[in-house]
C-alpha cells in the first residue's frame, strides 16, 4: 500500500465521518428538545446502555454527562438482563444506544425497561427498528455509509452516536447554566482543573518577599535583592503600599549611566509602574499577563498592599503551562 493510498484512505474516512455528523443536524428536532428538557427536569440519573461498539460510546457519553453536571451511569445491555437492571431506580431515565436497534440483547432488554415505567430514550440509526418504535423519545443517528471500506465496521455510525451524545451534554449545560466554576468543582485534578481553580494566592506564599522603603540606600537594596534571590525587590511605603519595583535590569541601567552611587536611594532607580496581579486572581490570568508583557515575574498585591512575588516557575511547577 503506497503512501498516497494510505493518505487517501484516511482522508476518505474523515470525510465520511464528517458528513455523518453534518447529516445529524436535520435530526436536532422536537424530539431532541424533548430529550433535553426531560433529562433536565428529571430528579434521577440517566442510565445509558448499549452493546458492542455502541456500549463503548455509551460509556463515553456517561463520562461526558457526569463531568458536565448530569448524573449518569453505564449499564451493559447483556449484564442488564442478568441482574444489573437492578441499578435502574424509579426516577431514572434509561437511554439505549444502538446502530440497528435490533440486537438480541436490546430486544430482550426493551420490554423489561418498559415494564419498569422509566422514560426510554433511544439513540438509534434505524428509524424502523424495534428500539426506535418502543422509545418514548427517539433520537435518529442514521448514517448513509460506514467509513469502513466494507461498510460493516461501526465507524461513521459510532461517530454520529458520539456527536449526538455531545450535543445532548452541551444543550444540558446551557439549560442548567453550567459554568466554568461548576466545571472546576468536578475537575479538581490535572492541569485542566488547576487552570480553572488555582489562584495566585495559592502559589506566591512560599516565595521570598523582598521589600525596601523608598529611602533605602542602594547598598541595602542590593543586599535585599541578593538575599531573597528573586532578582527584584518591591519598594513600599510605611503602610506596605506598593510604590514601585527595582530589578536587576534597573541596577544595570543605572551603572551604565556612571551615576555616583554613594547617594542613590531606592526611589531614584525604581520603576513606578510595575506589572502586578491581584492575589485573588486565577493563576491562568497571571500567565496571560506574563506572556503578554514577555516578563518572568509579577508583583502580587491586594488592595494596593504589597504581598509578594509570583514567578513564571511557580506556574510551570503547578502544570499551568
Amino acid at each position: 500500500m503506497t503512501t498516497t493510498s494510505i493518505q487517501e484512505a484516511a482522508i476518505r474516512t474523515l470525510q465520511l465521518e464528517a458528513e455523518s455528523i453534518a447529516h445529524l443536524q436535520q435530526y436536532i428536532n422536537e424530539s431532541f428538545v424533548k430529550a433535553v428538557q426531560t433529562i433536565a427536569a428529571s430528579k434521577g440519573r440517566v442510565v445509558i446502555s448499549g452493546i458492542g461498539k455502541s456500549g463503548i460510546v455509551a460509556q463515553k457519553i456517561v463520562a461526558t454527562l457526569n463531568s458536565t453536571g448530569t448524573a449518569s451511569i453505564f449499564m451493559h445491555a447483556a449484564d442488564a438482563i442478568h441482574g444489573d437492571l437492578g441499578m435502574v431506580q424509579d426516577q431514572d431515565i434509561v437511554m439505549i444506544i444502538s446502530k440497528s436497534g435490533e440486537s438480541p440483547e436490546i430486544k430482550v432488554l426493551l420490554p423489561l425497561v418498559k415494564n419498569f415505567g422509566n422514560t426510554l430514550i433511544g439513540i438509534v440509526g434505524n428509524d424502523q427498528s424495534l428500539l426506535a418504535k418502543q422509545s418514548d423519545i427517539f433520537l435518529n443517528t442514521t448514517v448513509s455509509q460506514e467509513a469502513c471500506p466494507n461498510n460493516l465496521a461501526p465507524t461513521s455510525s459510532t461517530t454520529a452516536q458520539m456527536a449526538m451524545g455531545d450535543a445532548l451534554a452541551v444543550a444540558l449545560m446551557e439549560i442548567r447554566g453550567f459554568n466554568s466554576d461548576d466545571f472546576a468543582k468536578l475537575h479538581p485534578g490535572g492541569s485542566l482543573g488547576k487552570r480553572l481553580y488555582l489562584r495566585v494566592q495559592d502559589l506566591y506564599l512560599h516565595n521570598e518577599k523582598p521589600k525596601v522603603k523608598a529611602d533605602t540606600a542602594l547598598k541595602e537594596v542590593i543586599m535585599e535583592m541578593t538575599s531573597k534571590r528573586l532578582g527584584a525587590t518591591a519598594v513600599i511605603d510605611e503602610k506596605n503600599i506598593l510604590l514601585g519595583i527595582i530589578t536587576d535590569g534597573d541596577l544595570r541601567r543605572m551603572l551604565e549611566k556612571n551615576v555616583v552611587t554613594a547617594n542613590v536611594i531606592a526611589k531614584d532607580i525604581m520603576s513606578l509602574h510595575p506589572k502586578t496581579i491581584d492575589a485573588d486572581a486565577l493563576a491562568v490570568e497571571a500567565l496571560d499577563v506574563l506572556r503578554t508583557n514577555d516578563i518572568s515575574q509579577l508583583v502580587v498585591i491586594s488592595g494596593g498592599e504589597y504581598k509578594g512575588f509570583l514567578h513564571l516557575h511557580d506556574l510551570i511547577r503547578e502544570g499551568i503551562i
